[in-house]
């Protein structure tokens, strides 16, 4: 008896297990199943960035093309258009684009703005080739929110890391010395390669280009960051139409940074203000010379609008906010006094 209820227990067992083998195969979590969703509608739009440059042999000193470095880039638009990171293509004389489907492509380089580390490169390739991400808002973010990152890693393409907003209104070092504000930090693991690579949200929307870890080995160890996408979304457009970032002028010479560090002075010294230019139309003035010969300081830019300066770079950030005719209230210093002024921005081309 009890051997006949084995075998029934047996036969039962036998018969559910390919039945739960296959749910087991099919089960997925509701974050699983997201993960998947958005692995597969973003990556048609993630490239891979090979950079070569050319070298000149030392002892025949003829010049060849070698491989420089790689990383991630993404599809901006239909137009051609791949934005990637400035690191990743500096001193490239030669760029390709790999498409997911494995086709590659020459790129032209656009524009590029190493002070916030983006580029912007273009490719002859066929509309229907050119799958863009949609855009996400980075100010909605908030810590701990789920993002995603693709990239290729060492080299190898394609490449899923998941994990959640860390940090937000990081500040880091840009290729040129400036500073990147407002980055966001995160743990989902970015690697050498994954540069330049889009951070997603839950959604598959863009929240930032991955640009940078910390790390003393230069691996992953949970810290990553990204420049934010409404960073992202000013300034691609001014690097296609113009090649560079365009900010408006005060219309001043600004003091050596060092000179100001040297003498103790916090804000922005103006060395001169050019004649008929907002600056100088505002009253404000740049060093002079005694009747003696010795050097007396001219106004200290401290502020413009709810922007503090303290430094040159802080200037140039503020500046970046606005556009060419709009009117500011400059704060500086003059002869220990704060003063106030009203200017109209203008274009850096105009004169």
């Amino acid at each position: 008896m009890v051997t006949s209820v084995r075998l029934w227990l047996l036969a039962l067992l036998a018969g559910l297990l390919p039945t739960i083998t296959a749910n087991a195969a099919n089960f997925a979590t509701d974050d699983e199943r997201n993960n998947i969703q958005v692995f597969k509608q973003a990556s048609p739009a993630v490239v891979y960035v090979t950079n070569q440059a050319v070298v000149r042999d030392p002892y025949s000193f003829n010049l060849h093309t070698v491989p420089r470095g790689a990383g991630t880039g993404f599809v901006w638009n239909q137009d051609g258009y791949i934005v990637t990171n400035y690191h990743v293509i500096e001193g490239a004389r030669k760029v390709t684009i790999t498409l997911q489907d494995q086709s590659r492509w020459q790129a032209r380089l656009v524009g590029a703005a190493p002070e916030k580390d983006l580029a912007v490169l273009h490719i002859e390739a066929p509309r229907d080739k050119l799958l863009p991400l949609p855009l996400g808002d980075s100010s909605a973010l908030s810590v701990g929110r789920k993002v995603l990152a693709i990239g290729n890693p060492f080299g190898l393409d394609t490449t899923l890391t998941v994990g959640v907003v860390s940090a937000l209104g990081r500040e880091i070092d840009a290729a040129n010395n400036r500073k990147i504000r407002g980055v966001i930090q995160t743990d989902a693991a970015i690697n050498p390669g994954n540069s330049g690579g889009p951070l997603l949200d839950s959604q598959g929307r863009l929240i930032g280009v991955n640009t940078a870890i910390y790390s003393p080995s230069g691996a992953s160890v949970g810290i990553g960051f990204a420049i934010p996408v409404n960073t992202v979304n000013k300034i691609v457009p001014q690097l296609i139409k113009h090649g560079r970032l365009v900010r408006p002028v005060l219309g001043i010479e600004v003091a050596p940074e060092q000179w100001a560090q040297r003498n103790g002075i916090s804000g922005v010294p103006i060395l001169r203000a050019t004649r008929g230019l907002p600056a100088a139309k505002a009253g404000l003035e740049g060093i002079k010379r005694d009747a003696w010969g010795a050097t007396v300081l001219g106004d200290v830019i401290i502020g413009i609008d709810d922007h503090v300066i303290k430094s040159y770079d802080d200037l140039l950030t503020a500046l970046e906010s606005y556009q060419a005719g709009e009117e500011v209230e400059l704060a500086f210093v003059r002869q220990g006094k704060i003063h106030k002024r009203s200017l109209q921005l203008i274009a850096p081309n105009r004169r």
